[in-house]
């Protein structure tokens, strides 16, 4: 029965983030492209033995590639043996947070610290996310000061459990409300939400800082 299904699409998704072909995945599993290629883009769960395989050529978890943990938190494993936290470099940072995704938006809110997931992307040197007109990040960003915007915290990351690595992005800047007569510099983002709904008020956060640490093993 043709039809791209939940295992496929974690296959898609996973050789997608790596940058890598069918080819190349199916290299990494030892078996044919045209097999990888049909379990992408058709229903169902191959035998254990090969779910293992496409894991490991994708750099995953057989339990992730399954779909398995999808409501829990990142990260419940023990960390690696002998873990070494670096310090990343302004540009470094730049590189991680360059292709947008989903990140956190921390600030004060109206009933105290307040962290919220948004989609973002990078554009013009500058963080960009849409909101929506009236809701709890256009209320409590705005200072009613023209020319004064509210400091936030911006963090983004990545967990690779199968490594037992990760790496953190922290931005910290002024969130600005972007006005109508500058939407046009910033739709050129791209940035669509998942949460859907009416998102015509656009965010920047400008950069006055930017830090992040990685871990890795030895």
């Amino acid at each position: 029965m043709a039809g791209n299904g939940d295992f496929g699409r974690r296959i898609s998704y996973h050789r997608h983030r790596l940058g890598l072909t069918s080819a190349q995945v199916a290299d990494r599993a030892d078996m044919s492209t045209g097999y990888v290629e049909h379990l992408e883009t058709h229903l169902g769960t191959p035998d254990p033995g090969t779910v293992a395989r496409l894991a490991a050529a994708l750099e995953t978890t057989v339990e992730d590639l399954r779909g398995g943990g999808r409501d829990r938190p990142p990260g419940p494993g023990p960390g690696a043996d002998n873990p070494v936290l670096e310090v990343l470099d302004r540009e470094e940072c730049l590189r991680l947070v360059a292709p947008g995704g989903i990140g956190r938006v921390a600030f004060g809110g109206r009933s105290g610290p307040t962290v919220l997931p948004v989609n973002f992307r990078f554009h013009d040197g500058a963080v960009v996310f849409r909101t929506a007109y009236g809701g709890p990040m256009d209320q409590d960003l705005r200072t009613g000061l023209e020319g004064v915007d509210i400091m936030v915290g911006f963090q983004v990351d990545r967990i690779d459990e199968a490594r037992q690595e990760g790496w953190s992005v922290l931005i910290q800047g002024p969130a600005h409300h972007v006005p109508q007569d500058e939407v046009e510099k910033v739709t050129g983002a791209g940035v669509t939400s998942w949460a859907g709904g009416p998102r015509a008020l656009y965010i920047r956060i400008v950069p006055h800082q930017i830090t992040g640490r990685r871990i890795h093993g030895l």
